[in-house]
C-alpha cells in the first residue's frame, strides 16, 4: 500500500511479453545467502485521550508535516486512510533492525504526543468506517476499481493495517535456505503466523466473526492481485505468469484522472495497440496484494498490526528466527508440511487452512499445534542471532500467553468487549 508514484513522465521503452517475463524474473527474485531483514509498520492515529477517537484530517495534516521533519532511519509514508507506516531500511541482523525502527518509533512518537495524538496497532479499525484521507490519482483510481468486487476494497485501504516483514529471497541452491524452499513455506508458515497474529476482530464496533477481519477483505477482493501463484514448480515462471495474467488497476496520466480500464490483463494490454511500457510494468506490479510479494525480497503481507508498543517486535523476530536460522527453518519445515494437505489444490489466501487461520486463529487445533512447535523453535533460535533480553522476553510473554494458550490477541480485544477478565 505503500508503493506510491507521484507521477508517470518517462521515456517510454515497450516490453514484450518475453521481455516481461525476463525482468520478473531477473527483478523478483534475486537470490544469495540470506543477509539482511526488514519490517514495515503501519498504525492508526487517534486523539491521544482516547483511541477510539480518529484524529481530523486537519490534526493529520500538521501531524505529518511535523514527522516529516525528524531525521528517521525509516522511511515515513501515509496510507489512503491517514495510517503511518515505517518502513524500515535493510538491516544486516534482526538487533540492527530492532534497534533503527525502535529509535524512529520513540521519535515518532514523541513527536505526535506533543500534538495531542498517539498511535495504535489493529489489523483493522475496530471502531471507525472507512474515511478517505489521501486524495492522490493513484487511490481515486484503486478506489473506483476495488469498488467493483464489494466495500472490502475501501476498508483494506483506509481501515487495515499491518506488519509486513521483509526477509531475502535465499539461496539459488536447494535446501533449508533455498529460495525454492523458502517461497514454499512462506505459504505454510504464513497460516500459521496468520493465525497466532490475528488483531483484527471487529469493525464498526461489532463482531465480525473474523480473527483477522483484516485477511478477510484480501480473501474477498479481487482474486486476479490478491491470490498466491501456484507453489509447484519455478517460483519464477509462476510469478511471472501472475504478473502477465493479473488485470491492470489503472493506466497513470501526467495530469487529471487515472484511467481505470475494464477487464484488461496486463498480457492484453501488451497486445494492444498502446502497449505498456517498462514503467508501467514496475508500477502494475506494485498493485498485486498476494499474500507473499518477490520484489527482490519475499514481503510476507499476513500479519496484523500488533497491540502495544513492543508488540511489533514479535512477529518481526519469531518470523526472522524460522527463516533465518538454518535449523529452526527445518523444524517449522517439518511442522507445517502436513498443514500443505489441508490447504488442497486452492491457493492462499482462498483455501481452507488460510479461511481457518483468520477466522479461528490458534482456537484451530492443527494450527495452534504448528505455532506451538514452531514459535518454540524461534525462541531457541534467537540467542543464535543475538536477540536482546527484550526481544526474548517479548517473545517468551507472547509464548505464555497467547500460544501455550490457544490464544491470539484477537481474543484479548474480544474479551475486553465482553468485559472479561483478561488472562493473568
Amino acid at each position: 500500500m505503500s508503493d506510491s508514484d507521484s507521477g508517470c513522465t518517462e521515456q517510454r521503452s515497450l516490453v514484450t511479453e518475453a521481455e516481461v517475463e525476463a525482468l520478473v524474473r531477473g527483478i523478483c527474485f534475486k537470490t544469495g545467502p540470506p543477509r539482511t531483514l526488514g519490517v514495515e509498520l503501519e498504525w492508526h492515529v487517534h486523539e491521544l485521550r482516547d483511541p477510539r477517537l480518529p484524529a481530523t484530517p486537519a490534526r493529520l495534516e500538521a501531524a505529518y508535516a511535523a514527522l516529516r521533519t525528524l531525521p528517521l532511519a525509516s522511511s515515513l509514508t501515509i496510507e489512503p486512510g491517514g495510517q503511518l507506516e515505517l518502513s524500515s531500511a535493510p538491516a544486516a541482523s534482526l538487533m540492527e533492525c530492532v534497534g533503527s525502527v525502535s529509535a524512529d518509533l520513540d521519535a515518532v512518537r514523541a513527536t505526535l504526543r506533543e500534538a495531542d495524538l498517539g498511535i495504535s496497532g489493529f489489523g483493522h479499525d475496530p471502531w471507525n468506517p472507512p474515511t478517505r484521507f489521501l486524495r492522490e490519482p493513484r487511490y481515486d483510481a484503486m478506489e473506483v476499481y476495488l469498488d467493483r468486487f464489494g466495500p472490502e476494497g475501501r476498508s483494506m485501504m483506509c481501515s487495515s493495517a499491518s506488519v509486513q516483514v521483509c526477509i531475502d529471497a535465499g539461496y539459488e541452491e536447494p535446501g533449508p535456505l533455498g529460495y525454492q524452499r523458502r517461497w514454499w513455506l512462506t505459504h505454510q508458515l504464513g497460516a500459521v503466523l496468520l493465525a497466532a497474529f490475528a488483531h483484527s476482530p471487529l469493525a464498526g464496533g461489532r463482531v465480525t466473526g473474523w480473527r483477522s477481519t483484516r485477511q478477510s477483505l484480501w480473501a474477498a477482493m479481487d482474486p486476479g492481485r490478491t491470490t498466491a501463484p501456484e507453489l509447484d514448480g519455478d517460483p519464477r515462471g509462476a510469478w511471472a505468469r501472475l504478473v502477465l495474467n493479473a488485470p491492470v488497476m489503472c493506466i497513470r496520466a501526467d495530469e487529471g484522472p487515472w484511467g481505470v480500464p475494464g477487464a484488461m490483463s496486463f498480457r492484453e494490454w501488451i497486445r494492444s495497440d498502446t502497449p505498456p511500457s517498462r514503467a508501467d510494468l514496475e508500477y502494475h506490479m506494485t498493485t498485486l496484494f498476494p499474500p507473499v510479494r518477490p520484489r527482490g525480497h519475499l514481503e510476507l503481507r499476513m500479519i496484523d498490526a500488533q497491540p502495544g508498543e513492543d508488540g511489533w517486535l514479535v512477529p518481526l523476530a519469531v518470523t526472522a528466527a524460522l527463516f533465518e536460522d538454518p535449523e529452526a527453518t527445518e523444524v517449522a519445515y517439518r511442522a507445517v508440511k502436513p498443514l500443505a494437505e489441508r490447504a488442497g489444490a486452492l491457493r492462499a489466501p482462498r483455501n481452507p487452512l488460510w479461511d481457518a487461520a483468520a477466522r479461528s486463529g490458534l482456537a484451530d487445533p492443527e494450527l495452534r499445534e504448528a505455532a506451538a512447535v514452531c514459535f518454540a523453535a524461534a525462541a531457541e533460535a534467537l540467542p543464535r542471532l543475538g536477540a536482546s533480553t527484550r526481544v526474548l522476553d517479548a517473545v517468551a510473554e507472547f509464548i505464555d500467553r497467547q500460544v501455550a494458550r490457544g490464544r491470539c490477541p484477537a481474543d484479548d480485544l474480544l474479551d475486553q468487549l465482553h468485559g472479561k477478565d483478561l488472562p493473568a
